[in-house]
């Protein structure tokens, strides 16, 4: 039966709902704060196809990351969207890390992951100027542009006569006659299923339509540099640090992306404002309202030292160039300058954990999608097939 699904939030994870309801033959209204489409997570992101060797065997990351590999490449093949396939190095600097390296070497086993172990002399021949004592290549990892991806969504929702709404921010949500009604400020929407996909505000949304949320979004901001145009020959495809396994971060990296630049980043610094792509933007009330969160408190105690490194290096660009330089030490501040940063929607806890995997939330007539980090553009495709599966759409 044929139903209206309406969804709030216009990154590539809500255009992905909408293309696929709308293929099976739903009604589909998509609502979009913003004037255009991918404005936050996705349209700042560093454009990477990942191919899932780090996350945890069984859990929703693993098993839509490396089903979304597939399924984006083939996406972008059909529809004239180009990327390509870089494939990437992880590199461990120091004989300490090699354990860690191990253990993503068995999750990519674990995962379906193709990948390759190699000593120093083989990692350089992908990468000659890298520093390593052994590294992982993952042959499978890629490069696009997700922004290209979300308006191609988007073309395709509009031919199915979808209606796409941008400059409509959801003020209100209320349950009604077995569905809903979402207003914005001058409309309301009724529906049969909401589908909230809206990244750093979702659980804002979530608690609008009367769902106390297992956990908060706290917004970290990642800082990036770009190498200037002389020095991109340092850096042949994609070059990734050992990841501290305590943390959901991936260290900062290497990038080359599809125009031939080459990014640097990202740290990891709390934002002060949802949308805080720098520091002066600043929230008071909801930084105040995010920061004395428990789980926040209990999170950074338990982190101080990682917290003031990260603070230090976003002040300082020759501590940001001296990580890097521990991937490839030919690099200095000189060789960087300043690019655009993005703001990561990171869930966490009461108890100060941070939500390492995709959460989502069931309510009648509702599903919430409150924790879609990295790697949810490279699974955007699947992450919607499971969505549309939970709201009984298929």
């Amino acid at each position: 039966m044929t139903k209206h699904v309406i969804i709030v939030g216009g990154g590539i994870v809500g255009l992905a709902v909408a293309e696929r309801a709308s293929r099976i033959g739903h009604r589909v209204t998509l609502l979009e704060k913003e004037s255009g489409w991918a404005a936050h997570q996705t349209g700042h992101n560093s454009g990477v196809i990942h191919a899932g060797p780090y996350y945890r065997p069984g859990s929703l990351k693993a098993a839509l990351c490396t089903a979304g590999n597939r399924s984006m490449k083939a996406f972008a093949t059909e529809n004239g969207i180009p990327w390509k396939g870089t494939g990437k190095l992880i590199v461990a600097t120091d004989e300490r890390e090699l354990p860690a390296l191990e253990e993503l070497r068995r999750r990519s086993e674990a995962n379906g992951v193709p990948h390759t172990v190699l000593d120093a002399g083989r990692a350089r021949e992908y990468e000659p100027h890298v520093a390593t004592v052994g590294a992982l290549r993952i042959e499978s990892t890629g490069i696009i542009d997700y922004g290209a991806v979300s308006r191609r969504l988007a073309e395709i929702v509009a031919e199915r006569g979808g209606d796409l709404r941008t400059g409509a921010a959801a003020v209100a949500i209320e349950g009604a006659n077995d569905g809903v009604v979402v207003s914005t400020a001058t409309e309301a929407f009724h529906g049969d299923v909401l589908v909230n996909c809206a990244g750093l505000q979702s659980d804002k949304v979530a608690r609008m339509a009367g769902l106390t949320p297992a956990a908060r979004i706290i917004p970290f901001r990642g800082e990036y540099y770009e190498l200037v145009p002389e020095r991109r020959e340092l850096v042949q495809g994609l070059i990734y640090p050992v990841p501290d396994p305590e943390l959901p971060f991936l260290g900062v990296h290497l990038t080359r992306m599809m125009d031939g630049s080459v990014h640097a980043g990202p740290n990891a610094v709390t934002a002060l404002a949802r949308e805080g792509y720098r520091w002066r933007d600043i929230r008071p009330g909801e930084a105040l309202a995010d920061l004395t969160f428990p789980g926040f408190l209990r999170m950074a105690s338990r982190n101080v030292g990682v917290g003031v490194a990260e603070v230090r290096r976003s002040w300082s660009k020759k501590l940001f160039a001296r990580s890097l330089a521990r991937l490839v030490p030919e690099l200095t501040a000189a060789d960087l300058v300043r690019a655009e940063a993005g703001v990561r929607a990171q869930a966490i806890r009461r108890d100060g954990a941070l939500v390492d995997d995709f959460l989502i939330e069931r309510a009648p007539n509702q599903v919430h999608v409150l924790n879609a980090p990295s790697p949810a553009a490279t699974a955007s495709l699947e992450i919607a097939a499971h969505i549309v599966g939970l709201a009984g759409l298929e």
